[in-house]
């Protein structure tokens, strides 16, 4: 009986507000024992460190390997790396917009890019409002070619009593698309 590899995951950051959910995400797909790879933008590091005291390098330890936002030749840039899904949490606008219109200015373009190109899940974590035209154009655009779009909205179902059971709870939503459901997690009618 052969072994089925682990899951693989993209992992992007990029410079938008919202790194708790990036944080929780990545520690709770580790725990699950599947390869990440990651790609921090320099205006995610500098977020990340803002809102979370956290350094890319800090977070790397949730990685299988992190690669620099721009070194193209990364197995991330190609079709052929093969993956499960890509996650860009949290998604700026500037990046939503890049991959929409097919500009790759870095790895982390490229590789959405590519990821949507191959039929594969693509999941952006947007932490912006209000929106303007432009980006809801651009999130139909992407949404037409395969992406999945989820704003970061965490519910409240749940009586959240914490920041951090509003962070999870929405990650918990993140694992549910893809395909990785928390038992733990808090339902909609379901009593834990």
């Amino acid at each position: 009986m052969t072994a089925h590899p682990p899951k693989r995951y993209i992992v992007a950051l990029t410079g938008a507000s919202g790194m708790p959910y990036a944080v929780s995400l990545l520690q709770k797909l580790a725990a699950k024992n599947v390869e990440i790879h990651g790609l921090v933008s320099a205006a995610g590091a500098q977020v990340l460190k803002l809102e979370t005291g956290l350094s890319t390098s800090e977070v790397s330890r949730y990685m299988t390997r992190l690669y620099d936002e721009k070194d193209f030749a990364a197995p991330v840039a190609s079709g052929s790396f093969p993956h499960d899904g890509m996650i860009i949490i949290p998604c700026t606008m500037g990046t939503l917009g890049a991959i929409a219109n097919g500009i790759s200015n870095n790895l982390i373009h490229r590789s959405a890019d590519v990821t949507l190109k191959e039929g594969r899940r693509l999941l952006l974590i947007l932490r912006e409002t209000p929106l303007n035209r432009i980006h809801i154009t651009n999130m139909l655009r992407l949404a037409e070619a395969g992406a999945t779009i989820m704003p970061a909205m965490p519910g409240f179902y749940h009586h959240p009593t914490s920041i951090e059971e509003l962070v999870a709870m929405f990650v918990d939503r993140i694992l549910d698309v893809l395909g990785l459901p928390d038992p733990e997690a808090k339902r909609w009618g379901i009593e834990s």
